[in-house]
């Protein structure tokens, strides 16, 4: 892995193929044990804290994890199956319920069938917390042995992304810390839907109004049921 650092606001780091697979693989694998830590039930004892249940049954919590809270959704659907759900649980379409002023959000690269890295570029007209940001991010879906589909979304260390896709102008560079879906079957077409996100925007932003904004992330649940609803029950079947 080679250093080019013409500044040290503008290092980038030029990554091989094969290492930028296997960096992304173990972080992601890091990330998809975090996922199913918290959607496990025993988790109340690890540090998450319930909010709030939203009068449709979304339980929102959350935890301590350094300068920035991380949030948890989870919510019993009964009326999507697993695999629906899957088919709109991926950084893209989250992106797109975060903010409707999302102005790019590209596949920048197939590591494997199942990990990509992906491009995602908000405007000006953004909420505060995605005003003109960019985020690089690497996308893992799994299938675990039980049978739970879990979707771990996270950013690149900025210099491996900013040797893999520049900059744009004036655009800021956040930070998704780590984020994710879990799915978990239940009963005929029922399933229970974790989704963990932690952001750090990046620029100039008080933190407590990072987290607050943070915890409506987390209701993107009820707008991607939505989505999977419209999508045939055979969809990755």
């Amino acid at each position: 892995m080679q250093m080019n650092s013409p500044t040290p606001s503008t290092r980038s780091w030029s990554i091989s193929e094969d290492s930028l697979r296997r960096y992304v693989e173990f972080a992601s694998e890091s990330c998809i044990q975090e996922l199913l830590a918290a959607s496990s039930d025993s988790n109340r004892s690890e540090g998450w804290k319930v909010l709030q249940t939203s009068e449709n049954g979304v339980e929102i919590s959350k935890r301590r994890s350094g300068s920035f809270h991380a949030f948890r959704s989870r919510w019993l659907l009964t009326s999507v199956s697993p695999h629906q759900f899957f088919t709109v649980a991926n950084a893209i379409d989250a992106a797109r319920q975060w903010d409707s002023d999302l102005v790019e959000a590209r596949y920048i690269r197939d590591l494997e069938e199942n990990l990509s890295i992906i491009g995602l570029r908000f405007g000006d007209n953004s909420k505060p917390l995605f005003r003109n940001r960019e985020f690089i991010v690497y996308e893992r879906r799994e299938t675990m042995e039980d049978g739970t589909l879990v979707v771990a979304v996270a950013s690149l260390p900025k210099e491996i992304a900013a040797g893999l896709h520049p900059k744009k102008n004036n655009a800021i560079r956040g930070l998704l810390l780590h984020s994710g879906w879990v799915v978990e079957k239940l009963h005929d077409d029922s399933c229970m839907v974790t989704y963990v996100v932690q952001l750090d925007p990046a620029g100039w932003l008080p933190k407590w109004f990072v987290n607050r904004l943070n915890t409506k992330l987390v209701m993107i649940i009820e707008n991607l049921r939505k989505l999977a609803q419209d999508c045939p029950t055979h969809a990755h079947a």
